[in-house]
Formats: C-alpha cells, sequence, structure tokens
C-alpha cells in the first residue's frame, strides 16, 4: 500500500453495511463513510487549482463528519490539519499563517467563525461537500498521484517560543504505525472503539485509522459526559464499545468518583492509555473491575504518528510505583543516548527513535526540525534520521525502558536536580487523593503540590513524602484545588498551575 485510502476501500469492500463512523446523531456505515469522504474529495479538487499535495484545514465540531472530511483531504491528494474550534482566534491565524491553507471544511455550527478565519481562503461546507456525487476517475489519478512519502496531515502542538508547531506525518508513519497496532491489540471488525480525544491530538490517529484498517466501529463520545462518569459509563453501555484508548486523566474520572461501584460495567476487554503519567492508583481501580481486560501503557510523542513504545500490564503494581512504558513497537527502533553515545545498561539517556513511525519533520520550520530530527550518531555507515524526543529514559532490571521525566523539566533545587514526576509517582499512593501535579516556584525557589481531593489530605501527604523521598524532594507547599485544570487535550495543565504561583 502507498495511499491510507487503500485502507478504507478495502474496509468498505469487505463490510459495506457495518458500523464504521459514529456519534451520537450520526452512524455512517462503511459504504456511507467511503461515499461522503469522495465526495469531499470531488468537491475539493473542484476548486481552482485543486488540493493536490495542498494543506486543507479542518474547522469543524469532533464527530463522524469530521473525520469523513479529514479522509476527503486525502481523496482530493492534500493534506489535513485539523483546527481546535474552541480555541482563541489568535492561535487558529497563527497556524493558518504557517499552514496557508488551498481551502478550510466547517461545519453550519462554525461556518461564520470559519469565513472570518479563512479572509481570502475558500471555506466549503462539509454536508454540502459531502453531497457531491464522487468523481471515480478522477479520484483514482489523484490517488495515483500521491506517493508515501507525501503528507496525510500536518499536526499543531504548542512550541516552546510560543508559535505553534506543525508535526508534517506521511501516509507511510500512518500506514506502518495502523498496521502495529492492529496487529498488537486485535482490532477487528468486532472491536468498538469509544474515542475520547480530539482530533488535533496525536492519540486520535490510533482511534481513526486503528477503524480504518481493521474495520472496527469507531464511537465518538460526547465531550460533555466526561463530566458525569456515570452518565459515561452508560453511554458506553448503550454502545457496546468494548475497547478505550484514553488519556490517565480521562480514566481518572471515573476511578476518583468510583463509578464503577454504581452502574453496570461496560463491555471493555481492551484498555489503553497514553499521553501522560497513569496513576497506578487510578489503574489498580480499573483493573480490579476488569481483570481479564487487556491493559497497557502507550508511549510516544506526536513525531513518532503516536506510539514508538508500550507496555502490556502483566503484573501488579502497588499503587505508589510507577509504570514502565515497556519496549519499542514492532518495525520502530529506540535508542537511549548520552549526548552522541549510547547509555549504559542502568544510566538514564535521552530516549531517541528511529524508523518508519517517525514523521517527516516540522512544517515550515527547518531550524526546529534540524535541532530534533537529526542523524544517528551511533550508526555513521550511511544516513539514517533519528528523532531526540528530550524524554530522560532507563532500563530496569526487567530490560523494560522506565519514564524518568524530560531533559527540560528538570528542576535545579538545594543543589540537586529533581524531576517532578517522581514526586508525584509518590504522591499518588495516598487515599482519598483524586489527581495532583508539582510545580516548581523559581522565584521563591520552592516545590509546590497541587492537589485535587474531596477532603484536605495535607498533612497525610505530607507525611507520607516525608517517608518515602529525601528531603530536598519534599515540596515547601501543598495546595488544595476544587479541580485540577486540563488543557483540551486532557493532560494537567501545568501552565495554568504555574500562574497560580
Amino acid at each position: 500500500m502507498h495511499h491510507i485510502l487503500e485502507l478504507l476501500d478495502r474496509t468498505a469492500g469487505a463490510q459495506p453495511r457495518s458500523a464504521g463512523f459514529c456519534d451520537e446523531t450520526t452512524a455512517l456505515t462503511w459504504q456511507q463513510a467511503a461515499r461522503w469522504v469522495y465526495g469531499v474529495g470531488t468537491a475539493l479538487d473542484a476548486l481552482p487549482g485543486g488540493v493536490l499535495h495542498r494543506p486543507v484545514g479542518v474547522y469543524m465540531e469532533r464527530g463522524a463528519a469530521a473525520l469523513t472530511a479529514m479522509l476527503g483531504v486525502l481523496a482530493a491528494g492534500g493534506f489535513y490539519t485539523v483546527l481546535d474550534t474552541a480555541q482563541p482566534p489568535e492561535r487558529v491565524r497563527a497556524i493558518l499563517d504557517q499552514l496557508e491553507p488551498a481551502a478550510l471544511l466547517t461545519d453550519a455550527a462554525h461556518a461564520d467563525a470559519a469565513r472570518s478565519l479563512a479572509g481570502p481562503i475558500p471555506v466549503l461546507d462539509c454536508q454540502t461537500a459531502a453531497a457531491v456525487p464522487p468523481d471515480d476517475a478522477r479520484m483514482t489519478a489523484l490517488r495515483q498521484a500521491v506517493l508515501d512519502t507525501d503528507l496525510a496531515y500536518v499536526l499543531f502542538t504548542s512550541g516552546s517560543t510560543g508559535l505553534p508547531k506543525g508535526v508534517a506525518v506521511t501516509h507511510r508513519n500512518v500506514l506502518a504505525y495502523s498496521e502495529w497496532v492492529v496487529s498488537t491489540f486485535g482490532f477487528s471488525p468486532d472491536t468498538v472503539l469509544g474515542n475520547q480525544t480530539p482530533f488535533y491530538f496525536s492519540m486520535s490517529v490510533t482511534d481513526l485509522y486503528g477503524a480504518l484498517r481493521s474495520g472496527a466501529c469507531l464511537q465518538v463520545l460526547p465531550r460533555r459526559l466526561f463530566s458525569f462518569p456515570v452518565q459515561l459509563l452508560e453511554y458506553l453501555c448503550a454502545r457496546k464499545v468494548n475497547t478505550l484508548y484514553w488519556v490517565p486523566s480521562a480514566l481518572g474520572i471515573v476511578a476518583n468518583w468510583k463509578a464503577l461501584d454504581y452502574t453496570a460495567a461496560p463491555p471493555l476487554h481492551t484498555i489503553l492509555f497514553a499521553g501522560e503519567v497513569m496513576p497506578t492508583a487510578k489503574l489498580n481501580y480499573w483493573r480490579a473491575h476488569y481483570p481479564q481486560a487487556r491493559f497497557a501503557n502507550l508511549y510516544g510523542p506526536t513525531e513518532t504518528t503516536d506510539i514508538c513504545a508500550y507496555y502490556e500490564l502483566d503484573r501488579a503494581f502497588r499503587d505508589d510505583e510507577s509504570l514502565p512504558i515497556g519496549r519499542a513497537c514492532e518495525n520502530c527502533g529506540l535508542l537511549v543516548l548520552c549526548g552522541d553515545r549510547p547509555a549504559a545498561r542502568d544510566e538514564a539517556g535521552e530516549l531517541c527513535v528511529r524508523g518508519s513511525f517517525v514523521a517527516a519533520g516540522y512544517y515550515r520550520q527547518p531550524d526546529k526540525t534540524a535541532q530534533r530530527f537529526v542523524p544517528n550518531p551511533v550508526q555513521t555507515a550511511y544516513p539514517e534520521t533519528i528523532y531526540r524526543t528530550g524524554d530522560l529514559v532507563r532500563t530496569n532490571e526487567r530490560g523494560e525502558l522506565v519514564y524518568c521525566g524530560r531533559l527540560d523539566n528538570q528542576i535545579k533545587h538545594m543543589g540537586y536536580r529533581i524531576e517532578p514526576g517522581e514526586i508525584e509517582t509518590a504522591a499518588f499512593g495516598q487515599d482519598k487523593l483524586d489527581d495532583c501535579a508539582c510545580v516548581y516556584d523559581a522565584a521563591r525557589d520552592k516545590l509546590v503540590l497541587f492537589f485535587q481531593a474531596k477532603r484536605d489530605v495535607t498533612e497525610a501527604l505530607r507525611a507520607r513524602l516525608a517517608g518515602r523521598l529525601p528531603a530536598y524532594m519534599q515540596p515547601a507547599e501543598y495546595r488544595r484545588l476544587r479541580q485540577m485544570p486540563h488543557n483540551a487535550n486532557g493532560k494537567v495543565d501545568r501552565k495554568a498551575l504555574t500562574a497560580m504561583l
């Protein structure tokens, strides 16, 4: 295969009437989804100059229609960028300025905002575009003009300078990654995936392209339900969702409220998580309710399509133990480097990635690309690019990789280098603690632990950490919050916490 939509054609041909893309109000079979995709592709191609090898923005509500819009861009030979409709217009404009898209796809709810943002850029209504009769001959010709090294999408992440950074991912990246995830976790036409993550977040790649390759049904879950855990579980039951791939914070919401104690358990057999450190106490709550399910901790930055390492749970962990990130995905190479040399067995080093999952680089940012996508320093016989993740890892006694934090997130305090994640892992074993995050107050040279709990557990936390951490790692200040802030991807918003100092 060289084009992602070969997966769609194969699935739609094999199971045309099976459920494909579904949300709260829409249910598309794979045949219907393909019809919408090629309608959108034909409409985009009809624009002056078409969109072959050009970017298209998708600015619309997360749901089944948005999925067909994204794939419709691929049908027209272009590559897409999903834009967050909840973001401030200034940031969306900053992305559009970098992207210079050939068109914007939108829906009725966001049409006015899209036109305001687009300026001279053509704006198409997705529903109208999907109804256009597909031009099969033209779609075939456009596909033949696309190589597997051409871009499929550009996903913008936050940049250290405040300027959004676009990760450029190819058809080859997605085809290689989706083959691994489907074969490893047994996705099939019987799989029903419950999508939690936004489509502008790399974790959604697993949901979308895992479904496309395997013929699984993709249920896009209403975001509002994550504020009502019991209703969320009832929705999973009603939609027969059996596979989750969520950020730990989303799984933690259910555990914090002990919602599985109060309602029928959804028919889950596979529970995957990624995006941030999984508090083991929350994981143990889920494992107690699903003792026969497969659980796996997945790790990977956006620059590796989605994931490059994983650990499938094969043993019990205490509430205050951290999980390993495991080993490399098949056909994905991992290196642990100290500078340009391999780290010793128990030495922490920077995790670097090579292979087909590694993205092409950053869109229109050659300087940033050159900083992270670099020649492999331990293999100099021929040109080979690796991606430097900036994450510190080490190998444990079982041969598993263990995440140790960020190279750029280390704290220098009292003469010691400290990783906030180690403090948080120790704190998470505290009973009645829902969430926590450690932030460094540089102005006062203090470690501050923010925590969420239904009652004040400050003294218990203080005593717990005093018994588990050296004095220089113990927080000087504890702050209880009614609700821990989270960003749009569901991760703890550390910038918001820093602003509270």
